[in-house]
């Protein structure tokens, strides 16, 4: 499936986002109870940071929300496929909403995706990782391009940062609607 299109640098994006998200869950029809947030990355490579730094704004902000994937407790290659035997062994039927940063063309670098599709992590440095998820949301946080994974070290800090700032807030806002109170 096509995924859409977010450029993070542009007022409103997480917005925008935010709004996909919603109509996609709402399509999609999963309990609240069996969502799953599954940020991928190491704080070992900057662009690869993406993931663990959404997981750590959603943990802080929403700590009753299954979240994987912190800077402190990354999901990685070396342990994705222990981080999904635990998923399922403890939720019944979990909807997993993956997220990572990816590659791309130079025009699309700062924009953040979604796709109502399994994330494949690892493809844009040639690694051979499991589909996951239900939906995924990727940060473009640099030209896809040999070597891979130097591009992934040489990236900026501040576009991965935009980005985890636009995909946190798109999904906190989805949660805060149903979980906070409305006022009388």
């Amino acid at each position: 499936m096509t995924p859409f299109y977010y450029n993070a640098f542009e007022q409103g994006a997480d917005l925008e986002l935010n709004r996909e998200l919603r109509n996609t869950l709402e399509y999609e029809k999963p309990s609240l109870q069996d969502i799953v947030v599954l940020c991928i990355g190491t704080d070992r490579a900057t662009g690869d940071c993406l993931g663990p730094l959404v997981g750590d704004h959603l943990q802080s902000v929403l700590p009753h929300i299954p979240v994987y994937g912190t800077l402190e407790k990354p999901v990685h290659a070396l342990n994705l496929e222990e981080t999904l035997e635990d998923i399922y062994s403890r939720y019944e039927s979990p909807y997993i909403i993956a997220i990572d940063a990816s590659l791309g063309i130079p025009e699309h670098i700062g924009y953040a995706t979604l796709s109502r599709s399994p994330l494949v992590p690892g493809k844009g440095v040639n690694k051979k990782l499991p589909a996951i998820g239900h939906l995924s949301i990727t940060g473009i946080v640099n030209i896809a391009g040999f070597p891979n994974s130097v591009l992934l070290q040489s990236t900026r800090l501040h576009t991965v940062m935009t980005l985890a700032n636009c995909i946190s807030n798109a999904i906190c806002w989805f949660f805060m609607d149903f979980y906070l109170p409305t006022p009388l």
